[in-house]
């Protein structure tokens, strides 16, 4: 009876470590957001597992009869998301907290996630930095952003492409033109691309430039 957090890769299948494979092989079965998506990964692992739904729109149904499969589980359950660590910016709290609560042993084995390299390829400081997710898309947008605007360390955010030059123009109303930033998307796929300069800049390129894939933002702090 055990729980384990598997990070999943984010584009290159090469980016998962020998110990989540193994993890993966070993425990009963795997909790998933989309069982298409990650049939894929374990197809290409060459193994096969029984797959269970665990996504956003369901957790919360779901969590009792959940808990009485992991509770049931001779080798422990896995818990992944469609890429990444499983718990950031995606399902998973509700999950962790209330085995936590039953006493059900959570385990989060280290692996891929999108902002840190994202973070440490901006030019950018990381001494110290603040991961702000995805912003909300509506109520509570405008409060968000200027929230950042004020941060006094290095701010990191996701967005998705269709409100990437939304969002961009959002915080050079509230930041400032020439705010420094570093946008990266497409991170370990074969067409990652990272835009760095000013607010003003890098939102015109991605005007010009369709925006595809997901997006990370990185904002310089308040001079």
């Amino acid at each position: 009876m055990k729980l384990f957090l598997v990070p999943t890769p984010i584009g290159n299948l090469e980016d998962i470590t020998l110990r989540a494979i193994r993890i993966l092989k070993e425990v009963d079965f795997i909790l998933c957001e989309d069982t298409r998506v990650s049939v894929r990964l374990i197809s290409h692992l060459q193994f096969s597992k029984p797959l269970v739904s665990f996504h956003l729109h369901n957790e919360h149904k779901k969590l009792e009869e959940t808990l009485q499969l992991i509770q049931t589980a001779t080798n422990g359950v896995a818990l992944i998301s469609d890429a990444g660590t499983p718990g950031i910016s995606d399902p998973g709290f509700l999950l962790v907290r209330a085995c936590l609560k039953e006493g059900i042993p959570v385990e989060t084995l280290p692996g891929a996630t999108a902002f840190v390299p994202a973070l440490v390829n901006s030019g950018l400081p990381t001494d110290k930095f603040i991961f702000e997710g995805f912003l909300p898309q509506k109520k509570g947008r405008e409060t968000a952003v200027k929230r950042i605007a004020q941060h006094e360390m290095t701010t990191v955010l996701y967005e998705s492409p269709h409100r990437i030059v939304k969002c961009l123009e959002q915080l050079i109303m509230h930041c400032g033109s020439d705010r420094l930033c570093s946008v990266s998307r497409e991170i370990s796929k074969k067409f990652e691309e990272t835009k760095r300069g000013t607010l003003e800049e890098v939102c015109a390129h991605f005007k010009l430039n369709e925006p595809k894939g997901e997006f990370v933002i990185v904002l310089n702090s308040r001079s």
